[in-house]
């Protein structure tokens, strides 16, 4: 009797009840080890997806677009990519591919870098240019809309392909006049070649010209959303909790970054993710909607224009490409981060 009254006091305590089973999940990032991965390796080093009942793996990515394929194939349940990825193959995939649940780059990283005494400042200075790409990008493939948006003759602008590594090494040495590219991949190229991308190149982005898409987020299967839609929440929780720490403490996203991959190289990672903050992620949408969210109507020009730059036959629904669904409440996803130039 005694036993029993010890027993049923130790389960009321929670003593003898068995511990809840985590669910795991397995995240793949964008690429390799880039400080602007650090509201992920955040929230994995400070504990917040276990406090949210989860076991997350994170593996390093094959690129942004590959983070879509990766999930597809079902080896990952989420990770870190491009909507535009996610538009492309719902396409033809819907069933299969994973919906954007926490949109984290609010502006596209597309870009035209060049040397400033080119002179390419807009976009009608590209005519008469040679320009490099690499072939199947996001941001050779949308050129020629960017050409149409902004009544450009195409047929005056040369396109060179050429793989990526040799992008920036051909724009310094001048065999192409600008080269395709991602800002944030570019701008750290130029700095590891002894190159100041601030003071001596110009950037078109193409978001400031027409093409206001959507870039980066946070994507889950649709299989785990149908199975564990708390999952999916607890996960967007921990890294809406560790975006909005870092815009107050950068230094706790470089240390989980660093503690993560130890071959990283904390300030060029620290460089890289304030980069991303002051860029890609902050914006008066961002101010309006919070972190995580978008605009409808937005995502629906975003849809148009990729259906025209990858010449889709079938452009997919926007509850297809992304939901609102898991984010928390507006008041818990307002970001408190001074940008650089202020």
């Amino acid at each position: 009797m005694l036993h029993r009254m010890i027993t049923a006091f130790a389960v009321s305590l929670g003593l003898g009840a068995p511990a809840l089973a985590e669910t795991d999940i397995r995240f793949t990032l964008g690429w390799k080890t880039q400080g602007s991965d650090a509201p992920f390796l955040l929230a994995l080093d400070k504990g917040y997806f276990k406090e949210e009942g989860l076991n997350v793996t994170i593996d390093q990515g094959e690129g942004s677009a590959a983070t879509v394929t990766r999930i597809m194939s079902g080896a990952y349940d989420a990770g870190f990519g491009d909507i535009n990825a996610i538009i492309q193959n719902a396409a033809t995939r819907p069933e299969e591919t994973p919906v954007m649940v926490y949109q984290l780059w609010n502006k596209p990283p597309f870009t035209i870098v060049s040397k400033k005494q080119s002179g390419i400042e807009k976009p009608a200075d590209l005519e008469g240019k040679k320009l490099g790409g690499a072939q199947g990008t996001p941001t050779t493939r949308l050129l020629p809309v960017l050409g149409r948006v902004n009544e450009l003759d195409m047929g005056k602008v040369a396109v060179d392909n050429m793989a990526p590594n040799l992008q920036e090494p051909m724009l310094i040495k001048g065999d192409i006049d600008g080269a395709l590219v991602f800002n944030i991949t570019s701008w750290f190229n130029l700095v590891n070649n002894r190159q100041d991308p601030a003071k001596d190149y110009n950037w078109l982005n193409f978001g400031d010209f027409g093409l206001d898409l959507y870039s980066n987020g946070m994507m889950v299967s649709k299989k785990l959303m149908a199975e564990n839609p708390e999952a999916v929440k607890g996960l967007v929780r921990a890294v809406n909790r560790a975006a909005i720490e870092i815009g107050r403490d950068p230094e706790a996203g470089v240390a989980a970054v660093t503690a993560y991959d130890n071959l990283a190289k904390p300030d060029l990672e620290k460089a890289r993710m304030l980069f991303s903050y002051d860029n890609l992620i902050i914006s008066d949408e961002v101010a309006r909607l919070g972190l995580g969210d978008l605009d409808d109507a937005r995502l629906e020009r975003s849809i148009e224009i990729v259906a025209e730059g990858y010449g889709l036959e079938n452009k997919p629904a926007a509850a297809a490409v992304f939901t609102r669904d898991f984010l928390p409440a507006r008041d818990e996803r307002s970001l408190d981060y001074t940008p650089a130039s202020e």
